[in-house]
């Protein structure tokens, strides 16, 4: 398979017109890749709705979790998809039936998560659709942080510290 590529412009439209996220898949465990994620897009300004069958009643990073996307009362902009390429479908469907309850405009699915038939359902349906991207990485990328690893931490330098 080839890589997928989306223009610049595509990226930055969707996280500009972007106010909240739904995330599927979110994590209560600090060590998991979407509390990470969550946590810095709320540092960016974003809402993010934590959306988690297992979690669904607790607050994780101060947002109520909800079992589905039909549960969050508010609106949304943007389906952000932490789940395995072969569940993307389902929930790509549900975000498509929400579209005009919830406001979804984009759905996103993760690093590593690919479903085509899903993007070409969804994109047909009148949303954008990104797939194997995370957007923590892309906001990291477009705004010039160093949050492609991670660590915009300002403890990690390439210089050399000095002697006092």
């Amino acid at each position: 398979m080839t890589a997928l590529t989306y223009p610049d412009a595509l990226i930055r439209r969707v996280l500009d017109q972007t106010k909240t996220i739904a995330m599927v898949g979110a994590s209560a465990n600090w060590v998991r890749p979407s509390n990470f994620a969550m946590k810095y897009l709320q540092q960016r300004g974003y809402r993010v709705i934590p959306v988690n069958p297992g979690s669904a009643g607790e607050t994780i990073h101060g947002e109520m979790c909800y079992a589905g996307l039909g549960d969050i009362p508010d609106g949304y902009e943007m389906v952000d998809i932490f789940r395995r390429s072969e569940d993307a479908g389902a929930i790509v469907d549900e975000a498509i039936s929400h579209k005009g309850i919830k406001g979804i405009l984009t759905v996103w699915l993760q690093l590593g998560v690919i479903d085509a038939d899903a993007a070409a359902r969804a994109e047909a349906a009148g949303l954008a659709a990104i797939m194997d991207r995370c957007p923590k990485i892309e906001y990291g990328r477009l705004n010039h942080e160093l949050g492609w690893a991670g660590i915009n931490t300002g403890v990690i330098s390439s210089k050399r510290p000095r002697l006092r």
